[in-house]
Order: C-alpha cells, then structure tokens, then sequence
C-alpha cells in the first residue's frame, strides 16, 4: 500500500468523511507529482501556460499573497480538468465538466499538512476555495464570480494557511524578494504585499533604514541571478574565462556590478517604489555609501563564481 492510500485509510479509520480524505489524498499527490518544479513562497505554473491562460495567472499572482514556507500550483486547463473530485462529493464540485478549469492548489507542509484548493475560473458555477487537514474538510468559501474569489484570497489565504509562528530574518528576506519578483514581472507597483512581513517596506524588522533595506534588496536581487545557471550565469562565466589579468577582471566586474545596480533600481524608480525626491541629506550620502559597498559585494560574488 503507497503512502497516500496508508494515509486515506488512517483518515477513514478516524471516522473522517472518505470523500473528502480521497480529495485531500488526490491534492497531496498532485503537489507530489509537481514538488520539483516547486519553489517555497512562490506561485508556480505546473505546465507551460498559452496565450489564454497568462490573463488568468496574471491576476492571480498579482493578488496572491504567500508566506515563505507555503507551495502554491497554478493548473492551466490541461491539467485542471483532469483534477475533479470523487463523484459523491458534490458539495465539492465548483465547475461542470467539459469547461476549462483553473486551479490553485496551495499546501502549508508540517505534521499535520494542510491544503486548500482553489476554483477561479470565470467558467465556474460556484468559484471558490476549500479547505483539507488530516482527511477533514474544514471549510469553504463560495463567491459569485472568479473576480471576487480571486480578489479576496489573501484574506482566506491569511487566515487560513499562512506561517503563524515567529518569522526569522531569513523568512523576512524570502517574502520580501518574492514580493519584488513579482512587482517587477509585472510591471506594477500594486502587488498584494502586507507590509509589516516585507523588509522593504518596514525596515526595522531587520533593524535597518530604508536605505540599507532598499540596497539590501537590490544586493538579494543580484545574488540570486548570478548564481541562477541561466545565460547570465554562463555570460559571467564566459568573461571570467576570457579576462587572464585579475585586476582587469575586476575593473569589467565593477562596471557589470553597477549596471545590473542600476537596472534594479530603474525598476523601483519607475514603479514609484520609493520615493528619491524627498530624500534628506543623510539618505543621499548614505545612498551613495551602499551603493559602493553594494558593488564591492558583488565584485566579490563574481570573483568567487565557479568556473565548471
């Protein structure tokens, strides 16, 4: 017997309702199916998105709002349609069969785990979310159109499934970056972001100002894209290789470093993430200041790129 039949048999043997312990099973084996393609805090599509699905995905990551531990998967209708509940289970049915599904599956891993599974498709007759632990349905939330269902997850989201306990530093930075992933895929400034969790937007939780939080982000921005084994990646490697002379390698890192600066900050100029107006004079010198240092990390991080 698989993991997941043992667990819909323990459920049923605690008197929980076998329609929705088969649901919840199905859910879990969904996630398990796709968890290398997941990324903790984030949304991710479980399958190349088309043309008509990129609206739909869009909207839901502009308004879905997750805490650093939560695994989120987007289903296109390829895949969602294939995902319906037990026939028994009416109550959990949200679209008819034949028209185009988009799910949302969202799981808070830890003992006992814990998943929601979102309908919100404009096609749905009853759009919506439900809500799994150990087997039992604990909830549900019906809406009259995919709009207002997609626009009030963060609310259900938050009370529902989000990380209660104490938040390290590390989570603060997890958040914040996703947050900013996201805006600047977008290209909005009015992503879902709840500002006592984001470093940017309150900087004390990291014990800092606001210019030391917006380099700290700009530095986090950079790290990650640099150790991202895409065509950056190999486009650094290349020049590592290709310059012999430290010091001269070291020149082209510096001049990279504050391009790449530069571009991050482009984008927060341009959404009007902060405002640079009204800067006082302690927060231009100390612009100034992180942006040197910012680079001189960064040249380090380049300088201590592998080669293979």
């Amino acid at each position: 017997m698989d993991q997941m039949a043992k667990k819909v048999k323990q459920w049923i043997n605690e008197k929980k309702d076998p329609r929705s312990a088969h649901w919840q099973a199905g859910l879990e084996a969904v996630m398990e199916r796709f968890s290398s393609d997941m990324e903790p805090g984030k949304l991710i599509p479980v399958y190349p998105l088309e043309e008509k699905d990129l609206s739909v995905f869009n909207n839901v990551l502009k308004q879905l709002d997750l805490s650093p531990g939560l695994l989120a998967a987007f289903l296109p209708p390829f895949v969602a349609n294939t995902i319906v509940p037990p026939d028994s289970a009416e109550e959990l049915v949200r679209i008819e069969k034949g028209k185009p599904s988009y799910k949302i599956i969202i799981l808070r891993p830890g003992k006992e785990d814990r998943i929601i599974c979102v309908e919100c498709s404009e096609y749905a007759g009853k759009p919506g979310l439900d809500i799994f632990q150990s087997g039992a349905l604990l909830g549900s939330f019906n809406y009259e159109t995919s709009e207002m269902c997609i626009a009030e997850l963060p609310k259900a989201i938050r009370a529902h499934i989000w990380k209660k306990d104490k938040w390290q530093h590390k989570d603060y930075i997890s958040y914040t970056m996703n947050w900013f992933e996201k805006t600047e895929y977008l290209g909005k400034a009015d992503v879902t972001v709840d500002k006592n969790y984001s470093f940017f937007h309150s900087p004390t939780l990291i014990k800092s100002n606001r210019i030391d939080a917006l380099f700290l982000l700009i530095y986090e921005v950079l790290h990650a894209r640099f150790k991202d084994p895409g065509d950056l990646y190999k486009d650094l490697k290349a020049t590592k290789k290709k310059i012999e002379s430290k010091a001269a390698r070291l020149s082209t890192y510096s001049t990279l470093a504050q391009n790449y600066i530069l571009d991050v900050l482009n984008v927060v100029k341009g959404l009007e993430l902060i405002d640079f107006i009204n800067f006082t004079n302690a927060e231009n010198n100390g612009f100034k200041n992180e942006f040197e240092k910012t680079v001189r990390k960064l040249v380090a991080d380049l300088d201590n790129m592998p080669l293979s």
